[in-house]
């Protein structure tokens, strides 16, 4: 009879348990990642996997990762850093998903400048085109092209401001869920 060895954190019992099976602990980290085992990147797979089943679970219920493996760790300190590395990433992932919503933020405002300053350009174009639109077909077309055409250049901004933000920040609090999470690895003794 195999005896089961447990290394990482306690596990709360009101928590989502993510779980995995893998036969070696190398198989969650990437292998093609040259970094300190502590600073690994997630094998692609791995992280998709334990992303998507994080996000099937309400945003007020903590999750924990327990992670099976039939075969021990190559060495004590992996096993007792593993929890480490992975919170590790996802606090990496979190860090960019902030900064691609810091950037998204810093073009929203270029863009409304960008937009405003055209939107102005275009208004004063058309007061100018006012007093001939009574006579002239052609100068009423081109002032209401040009109100159209002041519209669709804030159409870039409103979309960052309205809609675009919503899911990098979704995503940010996602992995701050993920990085804080308790980590438990389960192994047969060696």
């Amino acid at each position: 009879m195999s005896v089961t060895v447990d290394h990482g954190d306690e596990i709360p019992l009101r928590c989502h348990r993510i779980e995995v099976r893998i036969r070696k602990l190398s198989q969650l980290f990437d292998s093609l990642e040259p970094s300190p085992f502590l600073a690994k990147d997630l094998d692609p797979d791995a992280e998709q996997y334990i992303v998507e089943s994080a996000k099937e679970v309400a945003a007020r219920l903590p999750l924990a990762l327990t992670i099976h493996l039939s075969e021990p760790p190559d060495s004590p300190s992996e096993a007792r850093d593993a929890g480490e590395a992975i919170r590790e990433h996802f606090a990496r992932q979190s860090g960019y998903a902030d900064l691609r919503l810091r950037r998204l933020i810093r073009r929203g405002w270029i863009s409304l400048a960008i937009g405003v300053a055209f939107l102005s350009a275009v208004l004063s174009a058309a007061a100018f085109l006012a007093p001939w639109t009574e006579s002239s077909t052609a100068a009423g077309i081109a002032r209401e092209g040009l109100f159209i055409c002041g519209w669709v250049a804030m159409w870039r901004p409103l979309e960052i401001f309205l809609f675009d933000w919503w899911p990098i920040l979704g995503e940010r609090r996602l992995y701050d869920r993920l990085r804080h999470m308790p980590v438990r690895l389960l192994h047969p003794e060696p």
